[in-house]
């Protein structure tokens, strides 16, 4: 019966995760920067891969650029173990992956791929089995979403959590 309900509270606090971050975009959408500021941690954790030149979230959530200069509009939203991964296109050449982990309902680590394939993996071992610490679970728990339409090569980066 424990275990059903941390299920349920793991379930509740993926669905808050999620709201949260779609309010985000929303709130990016609007420049409403006031908002978006209240749901960043002050000591975000932030990493970026791709190239320089395109850091857009970086330069609009410091205001270095506005909402316009690159929209930021999702095609899909997953809520996994704490985290919160969002794809979107802009135009034929870029394609973005942004992962948020969040604390209480606070935005407090923001990973962005900018034309990068990215794979989620578990490699957390199951706790009380006899596996030994070299012999860890390996599952696939979100995959980027080809587009039909990109035929170039992107590289690939696996995120182990």
């Amino acid at each position: 019966m424990a275990n059903l309900f941390m299920e349920i509270l793991a379930i509740e606090q993926e669905i808050r995760n999620k709201a949260t971050v779609e309010v985000l975009y929303k709130a990016l959408t609007r420049g409403d920067t006031e908002n978006v500021a209240s749901l960043l941690a002050s000591d975000l954790e932030w990493w970026f891969h791709g190239p320089p030149r395109c850091e857009h979230m970086m330069r609009v959530l410091t205001g270095q650029a506005n909402n316009v200069e690159f929209k930021f509009e999702p095609r899909s939203i997953t809520a996994i173990d704490g985290r919160v991964i969002v794809e979107g296109w802009e135009g034929a050449q870029a394609y973005w992956v942004h992962v948020w982990t969040l604390k209480d309902g606070l935005i407090t680590q923001f990973r962005e791929y900018f034309n990068t394939w990215l794979t989620v993996r578990d490699l957390r071992s199951d706790a009380g089995s006899s596996q030994s610490i070299w012999e860890v679970k390996e599952e696939m728990l979100w995959q980027s979403e080809p587009r039909e339409h990109l035929t170039r090569s992107l590289p690939g980066l696996v995120l182990a959590i």
